[in-house]
């Protein structure tokens, strides 16, 4: 259960993510994420950032690469 109703790290980002929201964390889905958060000219990223902030923008990037680097591996 989070403290916030936002997540705080990465265990937490993902429960919300795949539990919470019902979405697989599909190499497809975390690439079309990523191309949207780190395009700083879409509407949806400067939305983002001006209501959550820049830090969360970046923490929600990193949350996505480090779910690109897991489902990449082999196995996953």
């Amino acid at each position: 259960m989070m403290s916030t109703p936002f997540p705080e790290n990465y265990e937490q980002w993902q429960h919300c993510i795949t539990v919470e929201c019902g979405i697989p964390l599909t190499p497809a889905f975390v690439a079309e994420r990523l191309a949207v958060w780190r395009n700083e000219q879409r509407e949806e990223t400067q939305r983002f950032r001006s209501l959550y902030g820049e830090d969360y923008l970046q923490a929600v990037i990193g949350w996505f690469e480090r779910a690109e680097r897991e489902v990449s591996l082999p196995g996953a």
